[in-house]
């Protein structure tokens, strides 16, 4: 019972406005508290009095005391204004007492002495206290207008006991508020105290209880916030905390159990000489202490690097974006030619349309048939990374035997194996057996990177394709004896329109897309590619497929594990995609 004071106080406290500073804020708590009770006194008085006037009377004139109160009490939390409600309420609450005397005779006319000493408790000033008076002495000549026009019938010949019920009442209560003094009244909503260093120093710490109320602030917390400490005292913390923030913040706040934890967080801040708030970045560390969480704030310097650094990658990726679908468009637009090109190249070649009258004729149509061919597969490839890319690529799962596909692989190859004088060597190991994947995709793995292989090696080196079953995977090896790659070469290779870039590579043909597109069919696949190349040493690719098809979001353990299939003085440089 002895908190029951501090508790109502308390509660009066929270519906003081954010924006009342610390000294007229403990007028204002007061006043909201007088503004709550004084229906629970002047309404039953008002219905004791005229209970002769009928139930009707007598509920009309309760209810309308505690409307008339109670929306002053709102009108000040909302506006943080007491002038105005401490006019009203002395104007309403003269009024009132002066019905309750007019039926209920000296009964009601000692409540109207409370209106002095409650205007005195509110305001605390002299000005204040002469209002009181004068609205406690309005109240005799108006209680006695009032009989004079009510009905007879309204006015009970004899007063009832019960309307001494309330001056009683409101005499314990007010002994009860005189005992504890102006300076308990004043100090129910004093912080606890913090290290004295803490505030010598200027730092911004709060104090929260479990339920996350701030018990105690700092006054530099409570300036960074632009708000007294009265203000924050006993509110949620939550409350001022960014939407999109309250999950991190509650998260750290439920699982604080001793390890301090960092969290950056955005304040909602007043802001002086400007109408409401807005949300100002801090970083903030949240510890325990004693019954309760410590929470630091401090100034969050990166928060504008972070916006910059998250809209530059919205920019990147919507270039991104763009490029893919810039890269689809064009190379729908160049097929269509080029399938003309080559169509009617064939037709001239093969004296569809007659024979060529020199032999000169013949060349020409064939060079623009092998480059209208070239171009097409460039296109093709453009088109496939962008739909890869872009998620569009449809895989058509079925099942087959590897054999078949490194097969027709190693007869497409061979006479451009052979034109450079390149031992190219194929070996399907007999446990290989089936897959069930995409054929054009795994045949198209095969081709582009042993084409590659075939590309960056010199005359008398070495190609080979080896097909090999590692429980549920099939690993596609292929190793040639080429110039290989250093490890910075290796870190780019795989990009779109990128390719090594070393003197003996430029002198080759291509537009960097082949490994970009194997990458995206193997990732397609749920497989792994690996790279392990070395200057001067040639390259080993390892591709590893499931064996039972595709699985949406499947990784494979790590079966890049190999030896190496080269020997040699120079370092070995990996890469995993």
């Amino acid at each position: 019972m002895s908190e029951v004071p501090a508790g109502m106080l308390a509660g009066c406290d929270r519906l003081v406005h954010p924006a009342v500073d610390a000294a007229e804020r403990t007028s204002q708590r007061r006043l909201i508290g007088v503004l709550l009770v004084a229906p629970f006194i002047v309404g039953p008085t008002l219905a004791v009095s005229f209970a002769a006037a009928g139930a009707a009377v007598s509920l009309s004139l309760l209810c309308t005391g505690f409307v008339a109160f109670w929306a002053l009490a709102l009108t000040v939390a909302m506006t943080g204004e007491r002038v105005f409600a401490e006019r009203a309420a002395l104007g309403v609450g003269a009024l009132a007492v002066a019905f309750a005397a007019a039926g209920g005779g000296a009964a009601g006319l000692l409540i109207g002495a409370a209106l002095a000493f409650e205007a005195w408790w509110v305001s605390r000033t002299r000005a204040g206290t002469v209002a009181g008076i004068a609205a406690a002495v309005v109240v005799f000549p108006l209680s006695a207008l009032i009989a004079a026009f009510l009905p007879a019938a309204w006015i009970p010949a004899t007063p009832s006991l019960w309307l001494w019920l309330a001056p009683v009442a409101l005499a314990v209560a007010t002994l009860a508020r005189l005992s504890r003094g102006p300076e308990d009244d004043a100090t129910v909503s004093a912080p606890d105290g913090f290290d004295p260093q803490i505030e010598q120093l200027g730092l911004a710490v709060m104090k929260l209880t479990p339920a996350g109320e701030i018990a105690a602030c700092s006054p530099a917390a409570a300036a960074a916030l632009g708000l007294s400490r009265d203000a924050l005292l006993g509110r949620p913390l939550l409350d001022r905390v960014h939407l999109a923030d309250r999950v991190a913040f509650l998260s750290e706040l439920a699982g604080k159990a001793g390890d301090r934890s960092h969290l950056n967080l955005r304040l909602r801040v007043a802001m002086a000489g400007r109408p409401g708030d807005r949300f100002h970045p801090f970083a903030a560390e949240l510890g325990v202490g004693g019954d309760g969480v410590l929470l630091s704030l401090r100034e969050d310097g990166e928060a504008e690097l972070r916006e910059r650094t998250e809209a530059a990658e919205a920019r990147a990726e919507s270039l991104e974006i763009a490029r893919g679908r810039f890269l689809a468009a064009v190379s729908h637009e160049l097929r269509t030619p080029l399938n003309s090109i080559i169509g009617f190249s064939d037709m001239l070649l093969h004296g569809m349309a007659g024979k060529l009258g020199d032999a000169r004729q013949e060349e020409y149509v064939g060079l623009i048939r092998q480059s209208g061919g070239h171009l097409l597969s460039v296109v093709n490839a453009i088109l496939d990374v962008s739909k890869i890319e872009s998620g569009a690529y449809g895989i058509q799962p079925e099942p087959f035997a590897v054999r078949e596909a490194v097969d027709l692989c190693h007869a497409m190859l061979t006479p451009q194996a052979e034109a450079k004088g390149i031992n190219f060597l194929v070996r399907t190991r007999p446990d290989a057996g089936e897959i069930v994947a995409d054929r054009r995709a795994v045949q198209q793995i095969i081709i582009n990177l042993a084409a590659n292989a075939i590309k960056f090696t010199e005359a008398g080196g070495k190609v080979s394709v080896e097909a090999i079953r590692a429980g549920g995977w099939l690993r596609l090896v292929i190793s040639d004896t080429g110039i290989g790659m250093s490890e910075d070469e290796l870190g780019r290779v795989g990009q779109p329109f990128v390719q090594v870039s070393n003197d003996m590579a430029r002198r080759y043909e291509g537009t960097g897309l082949g490994l970009s597109l194997v990458k995206g069919l193997v990732r397609l696949h749920g497989g792994e590619m690996s790279i392990e190349s070395a200057p001067g040493e040639g390259t080993l690719v390892m591709v590893a497929l499931p064996v039972a098809g595709p699985v949406a979001g499947l990784r494979g353990e790590r079966l890049m594990a190999a030896e190496n299939a080269h020997g040699g003085t120079h370092e070995a440089f990996r890469k995993i995609a």
